[in-house]
């Protein structure tokens, strides 16, 4: 029960706070997230009953998958094209090493209160972010806010020692003027929400393959994390060495995310590992083997789990990659909400069948994976109107292609441009608002 309302809980959160990032930024929501899961989360460990202990975790849910979302989507808007992987990949690095020091962490602390102060007084560090986190630059040009948005890229330049081209930001004011909006943001600005994912068609189907694959990709991982003490022997060792399996998908994801592509890697990464999780059914009763295959499998959808967010995050326009994010997130979150009860559908005579299910949706979503168009060597759509162009033109005949090339800066921008003339009456008309690669390089 406790498991199953902690889901519940994080999917009200996720859907509400994706409405938070992007109509008062990043930033603040952020800090709003941190403030609310670490009352929760050290009020769990003085909680006197066992109905005040689960309303706390009941709270710390509502934030947990929006504090991991919100600053992955800031870092990604952060850097230029050819960082993103690197920026994905180490924010993984470091929850994968955290998810071992976990398993010590529960082996060292067995008494469950100091263990939730253990695990939740180091969340108030972040608090010092305050005075060094920036507001994402993207975020600010989405909406007009040219001066804070001019800060902040200022300040990137000057820190990384680069200098930004004269005149750079009377492009951004000259086409606000064109637009008709008013650069002090005293008029209201456009607002958007969930429709807009599903208005336009080829926006549509984006976002229905990503929620399909998000559900898929959270569900089994949650799944595989929950499943390990039933693998017998020590439940402790098991649950770190499936956060050691994840390690090597870094070794993986580093070149083949940059040379196969998103598609072909997240493809590849999900059908290993529910080969791997169907292969139980013929080794039940070897524990070696079931162990080797379970961490295949963790293998498998960790990688997925590293590069979903990413692809996702190129996917969606920065108008709406905070909704977006969030919408496939709440599909994600009814899996932890589900998965707790397919555990308890293992028995004696065939404890794998919670993993030939897990196995079964891992393929289904590799599957899928390969009809989304790449988004490697892509600048990041900014409106809905680069949102619906963005693999417009990605059809069957191209789902088997990988390794993309490297596309000309200066014929890809012109590409953009006049794909965008010739559809101006696709969705909202919001002034285009790139962010040119002399300072996405320069970040």
């Amino acid at each position: 029960m406790a498991l199953v309302l902690f889901g519940i809980s994080g999917l009200i959160g996720n859907w509400i706070f994706g409405y938070i990032q992007d109509s008062m930024g990043r930033r603040p929501a952020f800090f709003i997230y941190l403030l609310i899961e670490s009352i929760f989360a050290i009020a769990t460990a003085f909680a006197p009953t066992f109905g005040i202990w689960l309303a706390c975790r009941i709270g710390v849910g509502f934030t947990v998958p929006a504090i991991m979302g919100t600053p992955f989507v800031m870092a990604i808007e952060l850097v230029g094209p050819s960082w993103r992987t690197h920026v994905a990949l180490l924010a993984n690095v470091v929850y994968s090493c955290t998810l071992c020091l976990l398993g010590v962490v529960v082996w060292l602390v067995r008494d469950w209160r100091q263990m939730s102060l253990a695990t939740s007084l180091p969340f108030l560090a972040f608090f010092f972010y305050w005075w060094v986190l920036p507001e994402s630059p993207r975020w600010l040009l989405s909406q007009n806010r040219l001066a804070e948005a001019e800060v902040e890229i200022r300040k990137m330049a000057r820190i990384n020692k680069r200098s930004l081209p004269a005149g750079y930001f009377n492009q951004f004011k000259t086409n606000v003027e064109e637009s008709g909006d008013d650069m002090d943001s005293s008029r209201s600005q456009p607002t958007y929400g969930a429709l807009d994912l599903v208005k336009t068609p080829n926006m549509a189907r984006k976002t229905a393959i990503v929620t399909f694959i998000w559900f898929t990709v959270t569900s089994v991982y949650v799944g595989l994390s929950y499943y390990a003490p039933a693998l017998g022997g020590n439940e402790y060792l098991n649950f770190l060495l499936a956060g050691v399996a994840e390690l090597p998908t870094y070794f993986f994801l580093w070149p083949t995310m940059d040379r196969w592509g998103r598609r072909w890697t997240l493809c590849f990464s999900m059908i290993l590992g529910g080969v791997a999780c169907l292969a139980t059914l013929s080794f039940q009763d070897d524990y070696v083997v079931m162990l080797v295959l379970y961490c295949v499998g963790k293998f498998g959808i960790s990688s997925a789990f590293v590069v979903l967010p990413l692809m996702a995050s190129e996917l969606y326009p920065t108008v709406v990659r905070g909704i977006g994010i969030s919408i496939s997130g709440v599909a994600g979150m009814l899996g932890p909400i589900f998965i707790p009860l397919i555990n308890y559908l293992g028995t004696e005579s065939l404890m794998v069948l919670p993993l030939m299910i897990m196995g079964g949706l891992m393929v289904a979503g590799g599957l899928c994976a390969l009809t989304l168009p790449e988004t490697l060597h892509q600048h990041l759509p900014q409106t809905l109107e680069e949102g619906e162009l963005f693999g417009k033109d990605f059809g069957y005949k191209q789902w088997l292609t990988c390794c993309p090339p490297r596309p000309n800066r200066r014929e890809h921008g012109k590409d953009v441009a006049q794909r965008l003339a010739e559809n101006s009456d696709v969705a909202k008309p919001l002034v285009s608002l790139t962010i040119p690669s002399s300072v996405t390089s320069a970040i």
